[in-house]
């Protein structure tokens, strides 16, 4: 069932094909009255008959080609559109065969020079009937069953291609940090990795204690000089009182 759509594409796309082709065949051939007519016979072929088909099978051909890439809820609609034009394709060609003169009144009113149907009438002496008109009722028919056949199966068709969907963009980096060439051999001069990154909670690595030598890790930062111890300076001076 899962493979089934090409087969029924296929075979909508041969329907609809069968029905424009008695389209463009002859339907009926009309005599008429020798004394009414510059002549005795005309043939009215489908575009004159049932001028309806062409537009009903071109629909039918894009509704199959459409199908070919259609959601499930959109395949549904596209089942129904189906039945409805096989119905109309039915209806159109059973009025034609029903009522060939005025099915052929447009053939007969150009070479008998009437456009009233009473008056076409009166010059017809007798209609004979091709095959082709059955043709195109049976592709009709065709269509019908074919739309419900997809109503039917397309439930266990694929859904359409997700090659063109657009992808999950992926996580934005961190903006790189601007770095300058004087403060990096500062950092190395005090012994500090001038290429360490922030934590990931937002503090900088110089804001905590370092794990090493429990010593508070800004003072490897530049800048920072460790406070002198003033011993010697005040030894240095009582050296020099006493002398």
């Amino acid at each position: 069932m899962k493979r089934s759509r090409p087969l029924v594409v296929v075979i909508g796309l041969a329907v609809a094909g069968i029905v424009m082709l008695s389209w463009t065949q002859t339907w009926f051939t009309v005599h008429l009255d020798a004394a009414s007519a510059v002549t005795t016979t005309v043939d009215a072929d489908g575009s004159k008959a049932v001028p309806q088909y062409t537009a009903l099978a071109i629909a039918s051909l894009a509704l199959f080609l459409a199908m070919t890439i259609a959601g499930r809820v959109v395949r549904v609609v596209l089942a129904v559109i189906e039945v409805l034009l096989g119905v109309a394709i039915v209806v159109a060609g059973i009025n034609a065969l029903a009522d060939p003169v005025a099915a052929a009144r447009g053939a007969i009113g150009e070479v008998a020079g009437v456009s009233d149907l009473s008056a076409v009438r009166r010059v017809v002496t007798s209609v004979d009937v091709s095959a082709w008109p059955v043709v195109g009722i049976v592709g009709g028919v065709l269509a019908v069953l074919l739309g419900v056949v997809v109503l039917v199966v397309q439930r266990s068709w694929p859904g359409p291609s997700r090659k063109y969907a657009a992808t999950p963009s992926a996580t934005p980096k961190a903006a790189p940090v601007e770095r300058d060439a004087v403060v990096d051999w500062d950092d190395l001069s005090a012994g500090v990795d001038p290429t360490s990154v922030a934590r990931t909670d937002g503090t900088d690595a110089a804001d905590g204690m370092d794990a090493a030598d429990g010593t508070d890790a800004a003072a490897d930062t530049v800048g920072w000089e460790p406070r002198r111890s003033t011993d010697g300076a005040t030894d240095h001076e009582e050296h020099r009182e006493h002398h």
